[in-house]
């Protein structure tokens, strides 16, 4: 029996309505689920929104109207935050075995009084504290120890006990995509790795002791390796995954060596929950510009790890 995945369209305003009809309209993503759609039903109808593609669950709005302007607003923040309300409610009570989320506006949900910053903080909070983010292309794969920080912040946050929970939540997560023993590299976070402390001393107080504590617990795992060549390295091959100190760590290089759809993933929840990795595009929204491919790699990804 095919598994049930919930799909939340995202921000209204957005290209999520868009991204989201496009994915469902592929052959191969039909084949592979059924969809339960949560979101503002006028966009998702003027974006070619049939109902054979998938049940839907609306999330009605009175200020909902098409001619509104592409950009963040309040309104759409309270859709798209309600539209995952519902859908979590439908992965944990088990009417859906996966949920997939379309991109959200930060701004809108600002705007809006959400509390949340974003998907991941609102997940944390109500269906798994130990959620980790992390990112599949391909045999690429990375997650974050530390996700939405100022850089200021980093050498606060980036802590022994931080790095080396997050490293067994990375190391778990791969495990369950069947890689038994997986090789993980650590990125340095200052140039050269610190040059032995010449350019920052963290690589030494609180990297080089955090990998020890994981290799002797069992764990495969490597480094602190400068984050330029490691990506390098992964991209040929070596290691199972990268575990990187922060955002841009990951997703510049992550981007930039992709040669598939890149599929975000927030592992350790009560539900797998996928995502594609762009954002909202408020440029392009509305004109059938927005290229699904991302969406289509999370519905087809959840479809095939939702058991």
């Amino acid at each position: 029996m095919k598994p049930v995945l919930a799909v939340t369209a995202g921000d209204p305003l957005g290209i999520g309505p868009e991204v989201t009809v496009k994915a469902l309209q592929d052959p191969a993503v039909r084949a592979a689920a059924r969809f339960i759609v949560v979101g503002e039903p006028s966009t998702l109808y003027a974006a070619g929104f049939t109902d054979d593609l998938a049940a839907l669950l609306p999330v009605e709005h009175p200020q909902a109207a098409l001619n509104t302007p592409h950009a963040p607003c309040s309104w759409a923040g309270e859709v798209s935050f309600k539209a995952l309300q519902t859908a979590c409610k439908l992965a944990a009570g088990k009417k859906a075995q996966a949920l997939v989320t379309a991109p959200i506006s930060k701004q809108s949900w600002a705007l809006a009084g959400v509390e949340f910053t974003g998907h991941t903080e609102f997940l944390r909070r109500y269906y798994g504290p130990e959620a980790l983010m992390m990112f599949i292309s391909g045999p690429l794969r990375c997650a974050l120890v530390s996700e939405h920080f100022a850089l200021a912040d980093l050498p606060r946050i980036l802590t022994q006990a931080r790095i080396t929970h997050t490293a067994r939540q990375f190391a778990a997560a791969l495990q369950r995509l069947h890689l038994e023993n997986p090789q993980i590299a650590v990125s340095a976070l200052n140039p050269h790795a610190g040059d032995n402390g010449r350019f920052g001393q963290e690589e030494n107080t609180v990297l080089a002791p955090a990998i020890k504590t994981l290799q002797q617990e069992g764990l495969s795992i490597t480094g602190p390796y400068p984050i330029d060549s490691l990506w390098l390295a992964h991209t040929r091959g070596k290691f199972d995954g990268l575990l990187c100190l922060y955002h841009d760590q990951a997703l510049l290089g992550l981007k930039l060596a992709a040669r598939e759809p890149i599929v975000h993933i927030t592992a350790g929840l009560q539900f797998l929950r996928v995502s594609p990795t762009h954002g909202t595009a408020f440029d392009i929204a509305g004109q059938n510009r927005a290229d699904p491919g991302s969406m289509k790699a999370a519905l087809l990804f959840a479809a095939a790890h939702a058991r």
